[in-house]
């Protein structure tokens, strides 16, 4: 359900997206997978790409330019571990794979593996696009108040 509001908080909106480098790389789009649906507010979203969003109406479009620091961050060179392979038992790695790590107080981290050794891993805890200034166009395509149980669990339920 469109509605006429604007986007702010709380508000589940979906969205049409295309992502450049700032020398106009090609990163990602919404046109293969269709359009991006977030709940406004709960960090679903880069922090400048939010913040730019904020106020936007139905139909809108705008190209926001972001630093690192308003989108992935700076890439840090300490931000690399070396854990043993055995961890992830029989797992088949590769470079570049995205994985998730759970600590003992059931806390997510998202990391990268950056090499494969004989018995140990090393992982890249950079996102991908650190360090990066993104171009992202974008385009509002629906507004709706969350439900409940979105609001509760910080994030949009399928239909």
């Amino acid at each position: 359900m469109t509605t006429s509001q604007t986007v702010a908080a709380d508000m589940v909106v979906t969205l049409s997206y295309a992502v450049h480098s700032a020398d106009g790389e090609f990163i990602d789009s919404s046109d293969d997978s269709g359009p991006l649906e977030y709940l406004h507010g709960q960090g679903g979203l880069v922090p400048g790409l939010e913040a730019a969003l904020t106020g936007m109406a139905v139909g809108e479009s705008k190209e926001v330019t972001l630093a690192p620091e308003d989108a992935y961050g700076e890439w840090e060179e300490d931000a690399f571990e070396e854990v043993p392979l055995s961890m992830f038992g029989d797992e088949e790695l590769y470079e570049g794979m995205e994985i998730y790590l759970e600590d003992d107080d059931g806390e997510v981290t998202e990391a990268w593996v950056s090499e494969i050794y004989e018995n140990a891993v090393l992982l890249d805890f950079n996102h991908p696009l650190a360090g990066e200034t993104l171009v992202f166009e974008v385009t509002v395509e629906a507004i709706r108040a969350a439900t409940a149980e979105e609001l509760e669990h910080g994030h949009v339920h399928g239909e």
